[in-house]
């Protein structure tokens, strides 16, 4: 069987709208760690629109100032505007709409009494290889970001970049596909060649010919629409709502995370590891929490005893700081994997 995975930078539109949302949350952490937060992100021409709920006199924030430096830590800064013009998000044309309001106090009562923020199913996987990640994806994740960091530092490529491989039933690379701005074409196979150590069969660069107008200007960013890219692409199941626009009291971000160290703690000398969890809304206990191992031919399930309160898992990962933007960044498949 062929399998594919795609990739995608921070310079695109939907993990631009992410990456707000966990910029500012991180933010809010710093002045609160107890912090409830849920927020979405619409990005649009040069449009940013917010929406969602925080415990926090949100008045009081300098929210265009959070959304600009977010757009500056991603690369769209003053600079990258005078390059490239109309054909990217300019952060000296920003506006900020803000529709943010405050948590509903029946989800808030939930949390105090030490419950989850939310109901849902989460999916944790590992397997053998690089990132105890399936290759494919990983693969993508690394040639994603050295042309990210590439374009960092360039006058000619930019920011909005996609990155998708699929391996051949032997494991080789049989096609790469990179979809990465240029004002004048340039030819990247060398470098393209070199992060992924071997020659795809067939690669190509910018499909349509030509790939100049990017970010938000070409296309509406939403929170949330890259969770095959920021999980585990087709090897398992998606579970759970984005991660990258609340507070750790919603499982949505907590037991996603657990799901996959869970999943790495119990990968030992299998091939692949899958955990299952779920939650709901305003009660500590999960009403169910499986794991199933791999090894060659053999498959294994079993119930998971799961005891914990939302609180103790949150500390035990380490949530209360201000490392979202960092996760989202990386996705979780990086969670718990040592310079991954």
């Amino acid at each position: 069987m062929r399998y594919t995975a795609e990739a995608v930078s921070l310079g695109h539109p939907d993990k631009t709208a992410d990456y707000i949302s966990s910029f500012i949350l991180d933010r809010l952490i710093e002045q609160d760690p107890y912090i409830k937060y849920a927020v979405e992100v619409m990005v649009k021409d040069n449009t940013v629109i917010l929406g969602g709920e925080v415990s926090f006199p949100i008045e009081t924030l300098p929210i265009q100032d959070y959304v600009e430096q977010a757009l500056r830590a991603i690369g769209y800064d003053e600079r990258y505007a005078g390059i490239w013009g109309k054909h990217a998000l300019d952060i000296t044309k920003v506006r900020v709409v803000n529709l943010i309001g405050s948590q509903s106090q029946e989800i808030h009562q939930g949390v105090q009494q030490n419950g989850w923020g939310d109901q849902g199913v989460f999916v944790g996987y590992a397997c053998q290889g690089e990132g105890f990640l399936n290759p494919e994806l990983y693969l993508a994740k690394k040639l994603n970001r050295a042309l990210y960091d590439k374009a960092r530092h360039s006058d000619n490529l930019g920011l909005d970049i996609k990155t998708q491989i699929t391996l051949a039933p032997d494991g080789h690379i049989e096609q790469a596909i990179v979809a990465i701005p240029m004002l004048t074409p340039k030819d990247l196979t060398d470098f393209i060649v070199e992060i992924l150590g071997q020659k795809p069969d067939k690669l190509i660069v910018n499909g349509t010919g030509a790939y100049t107008t990017h970010s938000s200007i070409a296309d509406c960013g939403i929170t949330g629409r890259k969770l095959a890219c920021d999980f585990y692409s087709t090897a398992c199941p998606i579970g759970g709502g984005s991660p990258w626009t609340k507070d750790p009291s919603k499982a949505d971000l907590t037991l996603n995370l657990y799901a996959r160290k869970l999943a790495l703690d119990y990968l030992k000398d299998n091939d692949a590891c899958f955990v299952y969890l779920s939650s709901c809304i305003g009660r500590a206990e999960l009403p169910s929490a499986v794991i199933t191992t791999i090894k060659g031919t053999e498959k294994h399930s079993m119930d998971l005893d799961i005891h914990k309160k939302p609180t103790e898992i949150i500390e035990e990962l380490g949530l209360r700081k201000p490392i979202f933007a960092d996760l989202c960044w990386n996705g979780i498949p990086a969670f718990g994997v040592k310079n991954a």
